[in-house]
């Protein structure tokens, strides 16, 4: 059963819906929560049971119950913050159900989207499965795994990478700049409107300053402010 971090305020007429990531809840989405309710959006942060179900799944539970909500239906424009799985579920959702007018800005965080080395290694380990459930083990960059089967959306994404390895044991995974977890390359989309590499680690960059004001600069304008 998913559930609300806080209430939305139906005075507001746009809302920012806040994804975290495997293993994660809403309270690590809580700074930007925080951030978008001072701003004056209606935010939505959900937990939902990431360990439990497939991508497929987890993506027709969580965005059903989200677009059921009634003050979700009040706002009149609807956009997404999503860090790492929450990107991936999704890309699975607007590519089955397609975008509505209603629907505004996203923005990726450290999002798998040509999938993870780390699941590719250690995806036939029981301890990894345990850990990650179904849809972690879904994340490789295999062609058959989840984030190389899913095609594009036509919907205005802003992705966010990161290039500091917050997990060091898995730095031999990569062979370029990554965050710990997803390397700079994978989070590219070829759709995406705006790309920006911060220096930030995968497991706590929703917590990060500059990504927090990146992530609602992109919400408010479509782009990412310039990094010298």
């Amino acid at each position: 059963m998913m559930a609300l971090m806080n209430d939305v305020c139906h005075t507001n007429k746009e809302c920012v819906v806040l994804l975290h990531g495997l293993g994660r809840s809403a309270r690590s989405m809580w700074r930007l929560a925080r951030f978008f309710r001072v701003r004056g959006y209606a935010v939505l942060c959900k937990t939902y049971p990431s360990r439990r179900h497939t991508i497929e799944s987890l993506a027709e539970q969580v965005f059903s119950e989200i677009f059921r909500d009634e003050r979700i239906k009040q706002c009149e424009k609807v956009h997404f913050v999503t860090h790492s799985l929450g990107g991936v579920l999704l890309r699975r959702w607007f590519q089955v159900k397609g975008r509505s007018e209603r629907i505004g800005r996203v923005v990726m965080l450290g999002v798998p989207n040509q999938g993870s080395e780390v699941t590719d290694f250690f995806r036939h380990w029981p301890l990894y499965q345990w850990l990650t459930g179904p849809a972690g083990c879904q994340l490789g960059t295999g062609e058959g795994d989840v984030p190389k089967m899913l095609k594009t959306i036509n919907l205005e994404i802003g992705v966010i990478a990161g290039t500091r390895s917050a997990d060091p044991w898995f730095n031999f995974l990569f062979d370029g700049e990554h965050d710990g977890k997803v390397s700079v390359s994978s989070a590219r989309l070829a759709e995406m409107a705006d790309f920006i590499t911060l220096d930030v680690g995968h497991t706590l960059m929703m917590w990060d300053k500059e990504v927090i004001q990146q992530a609602g600069h992109f919400i408010q304008k479509g782009h990412f402010l310039r990094v010298e």
